[in-house]
C-alpha cells in the first residue's frame, strides 16, 4: 500500500459557491497512478465544505442554497460576528453542518461514484477566496495488485 498527498487550488466567490471538483480529483488519481484504494479529501478552512451531489443547476444554484439559508442564514446577528467584528458566523455553521472531509473509493483507476454523483467543494465565506483541497490517495498501483 502506498500513500500519496497532493492538492487542488480553487478560486471561489463565497456565499455558498459550489464547485464540481470531480474532474480535478480524477485527474489527480490518474497522475498518481493508483488503481485501487480510496482518496480522502480535506478542505482547508473553517468556512468550507466537501460533499457529493447531483451537480445540476436546480440543486446547486437554488435548492442547496435555500436549504442552507433556512438552517444557517447569513443575516442573523451571530455571537461569532460580535466577537470578531465580521459577518461570517453563518459560514462557520454551514461548514460544520456539511463537514470538511470526504472519502471516495476507487478501482481500476476510476473513482467509484453513482451515475449522477459528483464531488463538490463549497465555500461559505462572505467574500471571494483562494482555497485549497488536500487529497490523500491510499492504495495500490497496478504493479502491486498483480503481485
Amino acid at each position: 500500500m502506498e500513500l500519496i498527498t497532493t492538492s487542488i487550488d480553487l478560486s471561489t466567490q463565497g456565499h455558498t459557491d459550489i464547485v464540481d471538483i470531480t474532474p480535478q480529483v480524477q485527474q489527480a488519481l490518474n497522475d498518481c497512478g493508483m488503481e485501487e484504494g480510496f482518496v480522502q479529501l480535506f478542505a482547508l478552512g473553517s468556512t468550507t465544505g466537501i460533499s457529493t451531489i447531483e451537480y445540476e443547476p436546480g440543486l446547486v444554484q437554488t435548492d442547496m442554497k435555500v436549504m442552507l439559508e433556512k438552517l444557517a442564514p447569513y443575516n442573523v446577528p451571530y455571537q461569532h460576528n460580535k466577537t470578531w467584528g465580521d459577518n461570517n458566523g453563518a459560514s462557520h455553521l454551514r461548514s460544520t453542518l456539511i463537514g470538511t472531509s470526504y472519502a471516495v473509493p476507487f478501482q481500476e483507476g476510476e473513482l467509484i461514484l453513482g451515475t449522477w454523483q459528483q464531488i463538490i467543494f463549497l465555500d461559505f465565506d462572505t467574500h471571494p477566496r483562494q482555497r485549497k483541497v488536500v487529497l490523500q490517495f491510499f492504495g495500490k498501483k497496478k504493479s502491486d495488485i498483480n503481485r
